[in-house]
């Protein structure tokens, strides 16, 4: 193992935190495609069977900042290897179940790996030197992205070419050979936060996450007019009211209110809440729209396997950038970048809005998506990580990743109410639906480009820490970017 004389190199470290990210980002849309097919062979309602996707995606959203607030006070490498493990037995037993019940519990389970992505971006920060932190963080953050656009494409040949078990028994394995690379190689943590765990904020966090999502999700089943809905986004309010009021109290709190109210913080995850709306609305949807009949007169009535493929060059476009995205950060600014891929994001909505009558006009569509997402992505977490102290790190960048999940359910919700809102004599959605739908999305992200407007920037051009380092001068903010980091004075 690593010792504190003699650490792991951080290339070594990098390769393990990104395959199991990976991991992690393939379990969150592999199940996307094959819902029908899991429905069929449990034997379950399709009302029952969302509740696959539902349960992972609630369990994700309340264990990804408590994993990253354990692992900054128990240490990372633990708590990395125990996420590792959660989300390893999770997908034994999803491959497992006999029924829809067993089938959710273990998504639950797989849910606690959310924590990988703030505690990798922790250890990134621990054990890269310093010119290298953002460009890793950008890397994996990509990742992210990158995993979940290829479950969609994967999905398809795995279950053609074995079934949809090995959805689960392949990333259980990758889990597994992570899980042991990181106890061999990954270094223990060199800084630990003092304090414990506030279990009343927690709860609370859970409990209006819960409310929250619920009522999101299945506001196209129950209508959003009526009872339950309404009532369980009231009971989201005023719980999420009385989580800040206890965080605020709370001498250990789970989520730090002053942390989350930096301007370099808070904006971002604005911009992050904006683009999980329509990074996971198009996940769920563009798959449902090119399956779609060609007696509709606008489907193309493709397989799961064709269907992925459109979203391929969005993944690919969406790494390859988000690797080049440090450069272009480092000559016009991490804002800069933010922006710029808001605008391109909005400009592959309208695409996707207008221009969708053949599968090369997707395929067009999908590519530009990912240039924008991937600028985007890439710049937003390592704008996040520099903008908060070093023991800070787990649970404001986990926060970033969760807000945009919950996006995802927010613009999945509004997007299953506007395309199904009128539909056909055959219960199939209208063309209408979708354009409408992909621009709404398109609305989204032009709103995440104001908000990215917001983001403070030194007069160098850069983001600027509001924190210091105990090595460097008073008086000076480090500055960060995805291409490197520099001294720079106070923000405007």
């Amino acid at each position: 193992m690593a010792s504190e004389t003699r650490r792991t190199p951080h290339q070594v470290t990098f390769a393990v935190l990104a395959a199991s990210v990976s991991a992690y980002a393939l379990l969150q849309s592999l199940v996307t495609p094959v819902l029908p097919t899991i429905q069929e062979s449990l034997h379950t309602s399709q009302n029952t069977v969302t509740w696959v996707l539902t349960a992972y995606l609630l369990s994700a959203s309340i264990f990804t900042p408590i994993m990253g607030r354990v692992g900054d006070i128990v240490g990372k490498k633990p708590v990395f290897v125990a996420t590792l493990v959660a989300l390893a037995a999770g997908s034994l037993l999803a491959a497992l179940a006999t029924n829809v019940g067993v089938m959710i519990v273990a998504r639950v389970i797989q849910g606690v790996g959310g924590g990988v992505l703030p505690l990798a971006f922790s250890i990134v920060r621990e054990e890269f030197p310093r010119e290298k932190m953002s460009g890793a963080v950008g890397a994996i953050a990509s990742l992210v992205a990158v995993g979940g656009g290829l479950g969609i494409v994967l999905a398809g040949p795995i279950v053609n070419a074995l079934d949809y078990h090995w959805l689960f028994w392949l990333p259980m394995i990758l889990t597994i050979l992570t899980a042991v690379a990181t106890v061999l190689f990954v270094p223990a943590s060199r800084t630990r936060t003092e304090g414990r765990i506030s279990w009343a904020p927690a709860l609370l966090l859970s409990a209006w996450l819960v409310a929250l999502l619920v009522a999101l999700s299945q506001a196209s089943v129950w209508g959003w007019g009526s009872g339950k809905v309404i009532g369980l986004i009231v009971a989201a309010v005023v719980l999420a009211v009385a989580w800040v009021e206890t965080e605020r109290r709370s001498a250990t709190p789970l989520i730090d209110m002053k942390m989350m109210s930096r301007p370099a913080v808070w904006t971002n995850n604005t911009v992050a809440l904006l683009f999980g709306v329509g990074m996971y609305s198009v996940f769920a949807f563009l798959p449902e729209f090119v399956q779609t009949p060609k007696s509709t007169g606008y489907g193309f009535g493709s397989t799961i396997t064709q269907s992925g493929l459109i979203l391929l060059p969005m993944s690919v476009a969406m790494f390859l950038v988000g690797l080049g995205a440090n450069s272009l950060a480092a000559r016009i600014g991490g804002k800069t970048v933010v922006l710029l891929g808001s605008l391109i994001s909005a400009v592959s909505m309208a695409l996707l809005a207008f221009a969708h009558g053949a599968t090369w006009e997707l395929y067009i569509a999908t590519a530009v998506m990912g240039v924008g997402f991937g600028l985007a992505f890439a710049a937003m977490s390592s704008l996040i990580v520099s903008a908060v102290p070093a023991e800070q790190t787990g649970v404001a960048s986990g926060m970033n990743a969760n807000i945009r999940t919950i996006g995802g359910s927010i613009g999945a919700a509004l997007m299953a109410s506007v395309v199904t809102s009128s539909p056909a004599a055959d219960g199939l959605p209208r063309e209408a639906g979708y354009t409408h739908g992909f621009a709404m999305l398109g609305v989204a992200l032009l709103v995440g480009a104001l908000a990215a407007l917001l983001i403070p920037v030194s007069r160098r051009g850069t983001l600027v820490a509001s924190s210091t380092e105990d090595n460097e001068p008073a008086g000076t903010a480090l500055t960060a970017v995805p291409g490197g980091t520099v001294m720079s004075d106070t923000s405007e």
